[in-house]
């Protein structure tokens, strides 16, 4: 696969860049730009491993529109063959099943599996049960029909876009369509389990970076699946810290019917919402990136660095790996980078080398054609867009210039709830000065976002 890149950028907003740019350039030349620095925006300690952007204080961010080959067109939207078997309402969800179909479009959903496709494909499979409950009174199919249901639902996808291996992507299984080992999924039962009305308070609108600390909706649900799990016919303990594997399944596979009657409660779009924020809260706890073999910048770095040169090209030769491999979040990143610092200084790497090497956090994710920027999604929840003339596009965050963090080997990482923030100060600049400065740099980065990167693809 090759890539080339064009920028549709017409000459006059060329101009209005321009003059932008030397604009603020005149107002700030007393005060060159420090990317290094950074201010606080919350009253909290300092850590070393906290991210320096937030998703509610970020810049605005560029689309990078991804289209196909300029000599084919986007497939259009073919009848699917069903096996007539499966009583999911397709049509009553039509409008998510289209967002997930672009979400996981055939040729990106490799690449936008981790943070957008598989998220919302999970969210859309209990959605669709949920909403079937209204009508059958039970939150799940049974095994007889799962199989030609979960068959239908790829069928559908597929006629609108999405890839046709997205069982194997985001490991589906007809299981998930079932109760599996959970014990309750009659409506009736469910109800009479569990305090619904509390669970529906906490989980019927949640703030997607609140959700994530304060766990208010998850401990709902988690107690929830925890009584149902209960109503085993062997309902032996399952608290302390000596959960057999069994019942910690059985508590995970009763979260799923737990989230399909908070489904049925909810119109589709709000379900969807309220789902991937919880997702959201998972996803970005983990680098999903495999780190190869490092011996190699282990033999150039390590010992105390006695040849920078070496050491960076073998830094830079690692980082490239990295970024062929999938498009990660900016809190992603941050774990990712933290993660590879750790293991780098098993290899007796002490010194700073993504300092001394440039390495900063977008070098984690997949770069946009031969652009030398990574690709950082926001860590909140966001979906593709597809333009049929455009392209596919999703939004990366413009705050993708940090500098990798190199850890310290007394402090672990924790960058889930810690709130304090830190993002790159503007130069320092006296009186009126700063607040003019401060304005041009904001309207050149909206000039600037409103630049269409097209990345053509030929296979």
């Amino acid at each position: 696969m090759s890539a080339g890149v064009s920028l549709r950028h017409s000459f006059t907003m060329f101009l209005l860049e321009l003059f932008m740019f030397f604009a603020c350039f005149h107002e700030c030349l007393s005060s060159p730009p420090d990317h290094r620095q950074g201010h606080m925006l919350t009253d909290g300690a300092t850590d070393a491993f906290l991210p320096k952007i937030t998703p509610n204080a970020a810049p605005q961010p560029f689309l990078p529109l991804l289209a196909p080959s300029p000599l084919s067109s986007f497939p259009i939207s073919t009848s699917p063959k069903l096996s007539g078997l499966c009583m999911l309402n397709f049509t009553a969800a039509q409008s998510l099943i289209s967002i997930t179909s672009i979400d996981c479009w055939t040729a990106f959903a490799p690449l936008l599996a981790n943070v957008i496709c598989c998220p919302q494909l999970h969210a859309t499979l209990v959605i669709l049960v949920g909403q079937s409950s209204k009508e059958t009174g039970v939150l799940a199919l049974n095994r007889t029909l799962a199989k030609p249901c979960l068959s239908d639902i790829e069928q559908v996808l597929t006629g609108q876009g999405a890839g046709e291996n997205l069982n194997h992507i985001c490991s589906i299984h007809p299981s998930n369509l079932t109760e599996a080992s959970c014990p309750v999924k009659d409506v009736d039962e469910f109800e009479n389990t569990v305090n619904t009305s509390e669970l529906l308070a906490s989980c019927e609108k949640i703030d997607p970076v609140k959700e994530c600390c304060d766990q208010v909706c998850q401990g709902a649900i988690s107690d929830a699946a925890t009584r149902l799990a209960l109503k085993a016919s062997d309902p032996l303990s399952m608290d302390g810290p000596h959960v057999l594997p069994q019942h910690s399944t059985r508590v995970n596979d009763c979260k799923t019917v737990v989230l399909r009657w908070l489904a049925s409660k909810l119109d589709p779009y709000h379900a969807k919402e309220v789902l991937r924020g919880l997702t959201n809260c998972n996803v970005n706890k983990v680098c999903p990136l495999v780190f190869p073999n490092m011996k190699h910048v282990a033999n150039s770095c390590g010992n105390g660095i006695s040849d920078h040169a070496a050491c960076c090209d073998a830094m830079n030769s690692y980082v490239s790996h990295l970024q062929k491999q999938t498009l990660i979040t900016n809190l992603q990143a941050l774990d990712c980078a933290t993660s590879l610092g750790l293991k780098l200084q098993k290899y007796n790497i002490t010194k700073d080398v993504y300092s001394l090497c440039h390495i900063s956090l977008k070098d984690f994710s997949l770069q946009v054609g031969s652009q030398a920027s990574g690709c950082l999604l926001p860590s909140l929840p966001s979906d593709a867009t597809l333009d049929k003339f455009s392209g596919i596009s999703f939004i990366c965050d413009l705050n993708d210039n940090i500098p990798a963090q190199w850890p310290s080997m007394s402090l672990i990482p924790a960058l889930s709830c810690n709130k304090t923030v830190r993002i790159p100060a503007l130069p320092a600049a006296t009186n009126a000065q700063s607040g003019l400065c401060t304005g041009y740099v904001a309207v050149y980065l909206l000039v600037a976002s409103s630049m269409a990167v097209t990345m053509f693809l030929q296979f």
